[in-house]
């Protein structure tokens, strides 16, 4: 082995590509544009399919009408143009069991790539055409005279004009040139033997150039969980760090006040709200602030627990603070957990009466002149307990006596300079204890990897009383009569209902404009006599209120309202919901819409309402399954799951990448086990050695593979 050690990722990364055989300067400008300047970008760019030799289908075994994979040599090309003045390329091809058919439609260029004897491999559908076989248009890689039992096909780029042997060609030769010196393994032995993952040159080796199909996937299975340890480094390194060098306020936990709200409740707590209230009490029983996210279904009692946490402050002398993105959902809040906590006093030795009344505020821009004022002056005096609020809460101009507990509604919706902003309104520069609450269930992989500096508790159990929604598809119109018959019976039984109008577009202006339409083609047809209201997000807020009061009073029947009802509006005397358009609202967002009904003691029904769709032969389109996934569960973390099966996941990072810091070969969706082992490794790691210094080679892979803004979006995301 070379003096100079083994090669680690960053000597990759100062190798640029024209140092390899064959890449001249315009080779290197076509590299360029896919993205490859050096040897690491090289060597991490990795194949996108492997053809096994050995076992893929001879043009012999070909099926009309099925898909299969072939390896051909060109034996003949010719063009014509066809009467409405179409290219057409046809291209007779071989492959010793037989011959076949290519032809291509209103793509010249082909003439110019294929030459007699190149070696291709091609993948689509055969059909049986004039007694013999051909394939229309199908996906072609140029793999030139690549020997070997697997052929490793690379992402091609028709612009960049880069075939598939040549990226094989230098990826072998980097790889060649890497063996004398070893490449660097950064993980520690003892974690690869327990997960039983290969070496990193054997995995680079496997991965690109493999024996067999079982090497490929040992090596894809190691260089994933490369990827996920790294990403979850960075999140456990910034977890760590905050707990050590961010001073929090320890609580008192168990108070008489939080005890004496316990009492007041009319119901009993469920197993889950005592279990999650005790990982937070642990939390806030140590000196370390607490950064929790707080995963509950709608209707799972998150509400409760939240004000337990505020309690806990109040009784040390602290404040609590409650923070909604909308002024809606403060409100509304704000009405809720004084409901709650009607009658709860706080025990005070130096009140005459042994106690004083707890103090709730409400504090959004709508609050002004003497009532904000007021309210100001309380929270910076301390006589204010709970303030409860939008963002308005962390303005400059608001000053808490003492914040200690903080908990923010819908933290995805909520920026990250303000929940910095937040722990800066504390006395004695310690951090308050922040809870963040969400709605909307994360699988738990994603929850690892995106929330992963939080620790996460979840409530998975509705508590008694509520009672489940039945969900129904509507699909057509003739179904659809059914849904406004389901609505006005409810409504001559006494409830309401609402209807919510098509996501149209990203236009803002559209979705007013649906939301209209939709009430006056109801109002004058399949709902009329009823008393209809709207609710959009272009509305001023005062309108917006006073049309929520008179639903909640019930003054009205019907709310047609666009998704600004997604969030926490909440009227238990609402039964039954019509989505229309559902197949345009993905799964959480429909699963967040339907938690509107069903908050009372009757009954619910939440309909999906879709227009039949054809495909273009005019056959009616079967099945739905965004649609079928929600008739069939209303448990929200199975549909998380379900979401990210059908949606595949999105880039982890910031938009502001690298570029390489993503992703690619590890999935959320098929690697949950490895999500899973990759954290607990990164615990193992930072635990032992706090800021890396025994792993100096893996430090230096995250310096250089994370940007800063990545690091900060992944640790604030």
């Amino acid at each position: 082995m070379s003096e100079l050690g083994p090669i680690t990722m960053r000597d990759l990364s100062l190798i640029p590509v024209e140092r390899l055989r064959g890449v001249g300067p315009k080779k290197q400008a076509s590299l360029a544009v896919v993205g490859i300047t050096h040897l690491l970008d090289l060597v991490t760019t990795y194949p996108r399919r492997w053809i096994d030799r050995t076992n893929e289908a001879r043009i012999a075994d070909l099926v009309p009408g099925q898909e299969a994979l072939v390896l051909v040599t060109i034996r003949s090309v010719t063009k014509r143009t066809t009467r409405n003045r179409r290219s057409m390329i046809n291209v007779n091809v071989g492959d010793g069991s037989g011959r076949m058919d290519l032809v291509f439609f209103n793509q010249p260029w082909r003439e110019r790539q294929f030459k007699e004897g190149l070696h291709v491999a091609l993948f689509g559908k055969a059909d049986t055409y004039r007694g013999g076989l051909q394939m229309s248009n199908p996906v072609v890689d140029l793999i030139g005279d690549r020997t070997g039992k697997i052929v490793p096909i690379y992402p091609q780029s028709e612009k960049a004009q880069i075939n598939t042997w040549e990226m094989a060609g230098w990826v072998e030769e980097t790889l060649r040139r890497c063996a004398e010196r070893t490449i660097a393994d950064p993980v520690p032995e003892a974690i690869r033997q327990r997960h039983r993952l290969i070496d990193r040159s054997e995995a680079l080796a496997g991965i690109h150039l493999p024996d067999d199909m079982k090497t490929k996937e040992l090596a894809r299975y190691r260089l994933a969980f490369d990827e996920l340890l790294r990403v979850q480094l960075v999140l456990v390194l910034r977890k760590r760090a905050l707990e050590r060098d961010s001073l929090g306020i320890q609580h008192t936990i168990g108070g008489p006040l939080v005890k004496r709200f316990y009492e007041s409740l009319p119901f009993p707590l469920t197993g889950a709200q005592t279990r999650t209230i005790e990982e937070i009490n642990a939390d806030l029983g140590s000196t370390q602030p607490m950064h929790r996210l707080l995963q509950g279904d709608v209707g799972s009692g998150k509400t409760v627990v939240a004000v337990a946490a505020m309690l806990a402050a109040v009784d040390g002398r602290h404040q609590g603070a409650l923070m909604a993105p909308t002024e809606v959902l403060a409100e509304q809040h704000a009405t809720s957990v004084r409901a709650m906590l009607d009658g709860v006093t706080v025990p005070d030795p130096g009140n005459l009466f042994g106690d004083r009344p707890l103090r709730v505020e409400l504090l959004t821009n709508r609050v002004t002149g003497a009532d904000r004022k007021q309210v100001l002056a309380g929270l910076a005096d301390g006589s204010v307990d709970i303030a409860i609020g939008t963002h308005a809460l962390i303005q400059d101009t608001v000053d808490f006596s003492s914040l200690g507990v903080v908990v923010v509604d819908e933290q995805h919706r909520f920026g990250v300079e303000q929940r910095a902003a937040l722990r800066s309104k504390t006395a004695n520069g310690a951090v308050p204890d922040t809870l963040v609450m969400t709605a909307t269930p994360i699988p738990r992989t994603a929850a690892m990897t995106v929330y992963g500096d939080l620790d996460v508790s979840v409530l998975d159990e509705l508590p008694p009383g509520r009672t489940p929604i039945v969900t129904m598809w509507a699909d057509g119109g003739l179904m659809e009569a059914g849904v406004w018959n389901d609505i006005k019976n409810e409504v001559a039984a006494g409830r309401q209902a609402y209807v919510v109008c098509p996501l149209v577009g990203e236009s803002e202006k559209l979705e007013v404009a649906s939301a209209e339409e939709t009430l006056e083609r109801l109002a004058f047809g399949e709902l009329q006599g009823l008393r209809l209201g709207m609710l959009h997000g272009k509305l001023p807020s005062d309108e917006k209120a006073v049309t929520m009061d008179r639903f909640r009073r019930g003054d009205l029947d019907v709310l047609v309202a666009t998704t600004v009802i997604e969030v926490g509006v909440d009227v238990p005397n609402a039964t039954v919901m019509a989505i229309l358009d559902a197949d345009r609202f993905g799964i959480a967002q429909l699963h967040q819409l339907r938690g509107r009904v069903g908050r009372g003691e009757h009954a619910s029904t939440c309909w999906l309402v879709t227009q039949q769709k054809e495909d273009d032969e005019g056959n009616a389109v079967v099945g739905n399954p965004r649609v079928e996934a929600l008739v069939a569960t209303t448990d929200g973390f199975e549909l998380a799951e379900v979401d990210l099966d059908l949606r595949g996941e999105g880039t982890l990072m910031s938009t502001a990448q690298k570029g390489r810091s993503d992703l690619k070969l590890a999935s959320l969706r098929r690697d949950r086990k490895l999500v899973e082992l990759a954290r607990g490794a990164a615990f193992e790691i930072v635990d032992g050695d706090p800021d890396l210094a025994k792993h100096a080679i893996l430090a230096d892979e995250l310096d250089l593979v994370f940007s800063d803004q990545d690091e900060e979006f992944l640790a604030k995301s």
